[in-house]
């Protein structure tokens, strides 16, 4: 992990063009020194239109054209429903055709400077990480969510909007914490689980598991 941010990128590319994709635009889009050459996105329906002003080149293989267009980093503009795999997927994509990740930062956003972290975070708005926290890459910390001291997270963790992980909380990679979720101080989630939106984590999770509800129990089937 790397305790010092990503250096600035002048003109980069996002990797999808839906709700997500506009919340970190909107970040973005702030920034005099960032210019977005345009956005990815397989759906039809939104070839060749504009999202804030910024033009949907074509799906994924359209990583060529932005490079041609001076992009040299990249963000993740797609959202996770339960699954980061898809992530992780643009993810490496983008590294192989040569880009770098973006960290996003609202400016509205807590990092502690005794915190660390991986290329590509992203911290939206009223996120908060405490000191002692470590973070993967390509973590998101989503709108008012909180990661508190000595949180270990894993790359590719989606925490989503208000979710609560309280100290010295452990999160395997590919995990998905829903909206407004709690985790108990010094739990564990393992790798690709998934924590409900709303639920209370009393006990550890394990790999790939899914967890729903106040006190958190696990789902007899992942869906």
């Amino acid at each position: 992990m790397n305790a010092v941010p990503v250096p600035p990128v002048a003109k980069v590319v996002g990797l999808g063009a839906g709700g997500h994709a506009r919340a970190l635009l909107d970040i973005l889009l702030a920034d005099p020194a960032v210019t977005v050459v345009g956005l990815l996105d397989p759906d039809p329906a939104l070839q060749g239109a504009r999202v804030f002003g910024v033009p949907v080149l074509g799906g994924d293989d359209r990583l060529e054209e932005a490079r041609a267009l001076g992009a040299l980093g990249f963000f993740i503009g797609l959202g996770s429903i339960r699954s980061t795999q898809g992530r992780e997927r643009l993810y490496a994509l983008a590294l192989g055709a040569g880009l770098e990740p973006v960290d996003i930062l609202h400016r509205r956003a807590v990092l502690s400077p005794f915190a660390q972290h991986g290329p590509g975070l992203a911290l939206l708005a009223g996120a908060v990480v405490n000191p002692g926290a470590r973070l993967g890459a390509d973590v998101v910390v989503n709108t008012g969510a909180i990661v508190e001291h000595d949180c270990q997270v894993a790359d590719h963790v989606f925490i989503a909007t208000g979710a609560l992980l309280l100290g010295g909380v452990q999160v395997g990679a590919g995990a998905f914490l829903g909206a407004g979720c709690v985790v108990r101080q010094g739990l564990e989630v393992g790798a690709g689980a998934i924590v409900g939106a709303g639920a209370v984590v009393v006990r550890n999770v394990h790999a790939d598991e899914m967890v729903v509800g106040n006190p958190a129990v696990l789902l007899p089937v992942r869906f």
